[in-house]
């Protein structure tokens, strides 16, 4: 698909750098279901658009995310559909105080489903942590806040799972974790970007006092079949 990478962050991912969390062919692929919802056609082509049809699950859904998702085929349809807004950092602000940060890994899988669950930051599945690195927060051993890395192309990483433990808000948590992951993807040579519901006004403000600036507005849609 030509034009910017990140009008079609998902399907650049998946012939990229997350290629080996995919599954499909040429025309369309998605993120095998443990992993993530999140599939893509190449193009609008009716083929492409097809072959994604196909890769939507018997008894579930799958999940479109770019700036313009085109109209499903026979036998699937729009579970629903919402206007998101795509931010872009060349530079992020530092952290102001220490806190105790430290690395996620497999062996934190069970803890950072469970805060994802509990808080609903987005999509997030038993094996989401693989697709790239994560950061938390503990307080006596529990898990009260973290975020990581999502979809990755050759130029851009996704800021994602970005949540806070109710108990733990209004701490500055989400921000700090945020500016370590932001940092990390910027030292690496890379542009972080994120995404966001676009009538989230609150988290929206909180991204560009971090650095963040819009690029582009998209569309998040779930198709299910008929």
């Amino acid at each position: 698909m030509s034009g910017h990478p990140l009008d079609n962050p998902i399907w650049n991912a998946l012939r990229t750098r997350l290629a080996r969390f995919g599954e499909g062919g040429p025309d369309a692929r998605r993120f095998v279901e443990d992993v993530s919802p999140f599939g893509a056609a190449a193009n609008s082509s009716s083929l492409a658009v097809a072959s994604l049809g196909a890769l939507v699950p018997a008894n579930g859904d799958i999940s479109l995310l770019q700036v313009a998702p085109p109209a499903p085929p026979p036998g699937v349809t729009v579970a629903s559909s919402a206007l998101g807004l795509q931010m872009i950092a060349r530079s992020m602000t530092r952290n102001e105080k220490a806190l105790p940060i430290e690395p996620l890994g497999d062996a934190d899988a069970a803890d950072m489903l469970a805060l994802a669950t509990l808080t609903r930051p987005g999509p997030f599945r038993a094996r989401t942590h693989a697709l790239g690195r994560f950061v938390g927060i503990r307080d006596n051993g529990m898990l009260v806040a973290m975020a990581g890395e999502r979809l990755q192309t050759d130029e851009f990483i996704e800021i994602s799972a970005v949540c806070t433990h109710p108990d733990y808000r209004e701490r500055g948590y989400g921000a700090a974790l945020m500016r370590t992951v932001g940092a990390r993807i910027l030292a690496d040579g890379a542009t972080p970007f994120l995404h966001s519901y676009a009538d989230n006004t609150k988290a929206i403000a909180l991204y560009k006092s971090l650095g963040f600036e819009p690029r582009c507005e998209v569309v998040h849609a779930v198709w299910t079949h008929s």
